[in-house]
């Protein structure tokens, strides 16, 4: 189904929380939407992969990497293992690496910036926990819709 979120701000503004303008398209895919998981780590991406190994369910990850420019949380392995187990997307509040790989991935990808050092892994981090950052709270099972135009959240599906 598609959608614009510029529309959806047009129809539904009042039942949405739009986020500041930080993130760039790195995934196959320019526009998804699904209900939201939570991922929140800083520099360890341990979690994001147990999450990506699960059943997406057509749902979108939303990791907060506490806005860390100094290593990537995601990269092709991992968005190939997300595109794999059908989740539609992920929004990194962090960077990603192998930036090139993830463009031919038909999966949304959405973050602040590339690095090309990977994280730690220290199994740190916390799943499935509401998380805040660009403005918005991300609070699971919420519905997120992601375009070239931003990203807007609403507690119930809008499509």
């Amino acid at each position: 189904m598609t959608f614009k979120t510029a529309d959806l701000c047009d129809d539904h503004a009042d039942q949405l929380q739009i986020a500041e303008p930080l993130f760039h398209d790195y995934g196959g895919l320019e526009a998804f939407n699904g209900p939201i998981a939570t991922v929140k780590a800083f520099e360890d991406n341990s979690q994001v992969r147990i999450a990506l190994e699960s059943p997406g369910m057509g749902r979108v990850l939303v990791v907060d990497g506490g806005g860390s420019r100094r290593c990537a949380m995601v990269g092709d392995q991992l968005a190939l293992l997300a595109h794999q187990n059908n989740w539609i997307g992920i929004v990194m509040y962090g960077c990603v690496r192998d930036s090139k790989d993830i463009a031919e991935i038909s999966i949304g990808l959405k973050a602040l910036a590339t690095h090309p050092l990977k994280s730690q892994k220290r199994n740190e981090g916390q799943r499935d926990v509401t998380v805040r950052f660009a403005g918005v709270d991300f609070i699971p099972g919420h519905h997120i819709y992601a375009d070239a135009d931003g990203i807007v959240t609403a507690a119930v599906a809008l499509i």
